[in-house]
């Protein structure tokens, strides 16, 4: 069998690295297949949808998954199964920026069950692969039959040294202070993710100006591969059934009811009832025989209902709750709302709450990242969660879905950007954000919330950073209004949902999705502007209840202490097998975790006893400690033998305190003259150069008796104990000195008596 026909495009991102989109050889029984490449990195894009639409619903059932494989980086996966599993969290974060940027452009009646699956097949360290994974979809949807209005692109775009670069390397996305997610067509920009440091809305700007140059190559490149391969005709498909005589005396009926009930319910529950109550009404009016489509009347009060709404808006500058188009609803916050927790903060804007919690631990808390491109600890953790009971609803609670993913993700990269580093803040900090109510905007009330619990944990972020999200309703005329703190009902019939975060001087994320063709950069720039003024207003709202961090953490928060030693220490802190470090710890009740860094050795101790750091610090120091001669040391009496005793003058170290060391005065034996365990101060009077035993003394810190003469001492020789650790020195015989209770007074002068030596 002969290798099917290859059909390629080629993409020059101008400084000598291109991406290319093949398509012919591989999944050709998809409705759409391509394989993207750019280095070594190869992705392929595969889509099918059902030639019937699904019963029963009106919406796109679409699902897009992109999955990594272990293979492309020529890795086992980790774990008892050794194979792939569930998508991890930076997978569903990829597949909801795709699914964000092609969602729009299928027809609004288009309702058959459409997947798309993205794989990595082949990785590259050089390449991120996320950036590639909207034009794969996008190109296998060109060249299929089903009826996809783009195609569309993604880019990433970074600014490193000050110049904007399209998707660069990791590496370079590390040095950058820009870094955004921009997905669009040939003509608009209709999906943005990203973070910055602290940027200017003129900055960002400039950035996605930047980013859709290089959108609008890449889908030129995927009109071109679907003419070339001749598939540019799109399937017909059954769409929703029309009445448009309905439609109009619909229109007529509710019209005036819908705008009254828009201009004077304020209040979220009610103005859904009383919206409830006017379709139900209707529907119970009909005679039982009626041939009438009822799921076409629900579906058509739902586009009469948005028209009138979208009108009012624009001709009243009147908002469903009474709000100015620029005002932020009411706010209100506390810090310290949970006594037990590290840090915490309740934040209600509206109708719309955030409880979130502070949680600070040690290096051994750290999350452990183990995917195909990206291996490490994560030290900085946000969770998102969002029951069913915040907008009065009774559901099963199944764990974190995609969307409580995405918002905790922008929650995180919002406060990222203002957190301190390691050397700073010991802590591994996890926050909690659990949405109470909810009416539009949790992700920015979790951003709110979560800078307020740092600076009540007593965490030194750099700024405290807000968010506010902004809609926008355009007309037919051009005309369109920018909304400031959307509701949730405005998000819904609004053409906009622009999540913006940041701190009084700048941008650090934002999340922005269009649902209409045709955002020009004017109603952009108005938006970014908006925002500010709002994002500033509500930070201005969190600074009356709290603006620095605390001066000291909550009581109950466990202390964290950093040893930085030599990394030739670090074995002998572990010790064989690891049980001088366990040994310290059973002992002190601290936990300690050792990383060698910069040739050095990070030893952290945690505890929330202070007592607890304090002993592990001493004995860790003991053990890193290089004796000196002269020093004066507290020792612990360990052992006590006939010529002496052994003292642990240094955590894990001991020398020899020799009998003649004791006192000046002769001690004639060790009975009753210390006791093991026995605190005591000794000096260190000498190292043996050959052995490395210490030799100790006690009599070295107390004055000479009066008239005291020293004596020069005797020779090595003549010396029964040698100061050396536990024993003396053997002789040829093998016979310990200073073991057989033989008086070692030395000779005797010429009238019989000892000679006094200087060390008796």
């Amino acid at each position: 069998m002969s290798k099917p026909q290859l059909y390629k495009k080629t993409i020059s991102l101008g400084d000598g690295r291109e991406i290319s989109i093949e398509s012919g050889v591989l999944a050709k029984q998809a409705d759409g297949a391509v394989v993207v490449r750019m280095g070594n990195a190869m992705l392929l894009a595969t889509v099918v949808s059902s030639k019937e639409p699904k019963e029963g619903i009106d919406f796109l059932p679409l699902t897009v998954d992109y999955q990594e494989k272990y293979a492309a980086a020529g890795r086992f996966p980790g774990g008892f199964l050794k194979r792939e599993g569930r998508l991890s969290e930076y997978e569903i974060l990829t597949s909801r920026i795709v699914d964000r940027a092609i969602r729009p452009l299928f027809p609004d009646d288009y309702h058959c069950e459409t997947q798309v699956m993205v794989t990595l097949i082949s990785a590259d360290t050089e390449v991120i692969p996320d950036c590639l994974v909207g034009l794969g979809a996008s190109a296998a949807l060109s060249i299929s039959d089903i009826p996809f209005q783009g195609p569309i692109s993604e880019v990433r775009v970074a600014k490193i040294d000050g110049k904007l670069k399209i998707n660069p390397s990791a590496e370079e996305v590390k040095e950058g202070t820009l870094e955004l997610i921009v997905s669009g067509s040939k003509n608009d920009i209709n999906m943005v993710e990203g973070e910055m440091a602290e940027v200017g809305e003129a900055e960002m700007l400039e950035a996605l100006k930047f980013a859709h140059e290089a959108i609008k190559l890449q889908c030129q490149a995927q009109e071109d591969l679907a003419q070339e391969m001749g598939r540019t005709e799109k399937r017909e498909h059954i769409g929703d059934p029309q009445d448009l005589e309905l439609y109009q005396k619909l229109e007529e009926l509710w019209s005036d009811r819908i705008l009254e009930i828009a201009r004077n319910f304020n209040d979220k529950t009610n103005r859904a009832d009383n919206f409830k109550a006017i379709r139900t009404e209707y529907l119970e009016s009909l005679p039982e025989d009626h041939e009438l489509d009822e799921e076409m009347i629900k579906r058509y009060f739902s586009k009469i209902k948005k028209q009138v709404i979208r009108n009012m808006v624009l001709k009243e500058g009147k908002r469903l709750d009474g709000r100015k188009l620029n005002e932020v609803r009411s706010i209100w916050c506390e810090v310290d709302f949970l006594p037990s927790a590290h840090g915490s903060a309740v934040f209600t804007r509206g109708e719309t709450q955030s409880l979130t919690s502070i949680t600070l631990g040690s290096k051994m808390d750290s999350q452990l990242i183990d995917d195909v491109m990206f291996k490490g600890y994560n030290r900085f953790l946000l969770h998102y969660n969002f029951p069913a009971f915040s907008t009065g609803e009774a559901r099963p609670n199944r764990g974190p879905g995609r969307r409580e993913i995405g918002h905790g993700n922008l929650a995180m990269r919002a406060i990222k950007m203002v957190m301190p580093d390691s050397e700073s803040n010991p802590y591994v900090v996890r926050i909690v954000s659990d949405i109470l109510e909810s009416n539009g905007s949790s992700s920015m009330a979790t951003v709110c919330a979560a800078s307020l619990a740092l600076l009540d944990a007593g965490i030194k972020i750099r700024k405290p950073v807000s968010g506010i999200a902004m809609g926008l309703i355009s007309g037919e005329k051009g005309d369109y209004a920018v909304l400031s703190d959307i509701l949730g009902d405005e998000d819904h019939i609004g053409d906009m949902d622009f999540k913006i975060t940041g701190t009084e001087d700048g941008i650090t994320a934002c999340q922005m999705d269009i649902k209409v063709e045709g955002l020009s950069y004017e109603v952009l720039e108005k938006a970014l502007m908006q925002a500010r003024e709002g994002r500033l207003h509500i930070l201005d709202k969190m600074n009356e209840v709290i603006s620095q961090p605390r001066e000291e953490y909550k009581p109950h928060v466990p202390r964290i202490e950093t040893l930085i030693i030599d990394k030739d220490y670090i074995g002998a802190v572990i010790g064989p097998g690891g049980k001088i470090i366990q040994k310290i710890q059973e002992d002190s009740g601290a936990h300690i975790t050792i990383e060698e860094k910069d040739e050095k050795g990070y030893v952290e101790i945690s505890s929330p006893d202070k007592e607890s750091i304090e002993k592990a610090k001493k004995w860790i120091r003991g053990i890193v400690t290089v004796p000196e001669v002269g020093e004066t040391y507290s020792g612990t009496v360990k052992s006590i033998m006939p010529f002496g005793a052994f003292i642990e003058y240094l955590p894990g170290k001991e020398g020899l305190l020799h009998i003649s060391e004791i006192a000046w005065e002769k001690t004639e034996t060790m009975e009753g003259v210390m006791e093991e365990g026995e605190k005591l101060e000794v000096k260190l009077i000498g190292i043996d150069e050959r052995s490395g035993k210490v030799k100790l003394s006690k009599k070295a810190l107390t004055p000479k008796p009066e008239g005291w003469v020293d004596r020069p001492p005797r020779s090595d020789r003549d010396r029964g104990d040698r100061g050396g650790d536990r024993g003396g020195r053997r002789d040829d015989r093998g016979r310990d000195h200073n073991r057989s209770g033989r008086d070692d007074r030395g000779p005797r002068n010429d009238s019989g008596s000892h000679r006094r030596r200087d060390d008796d």
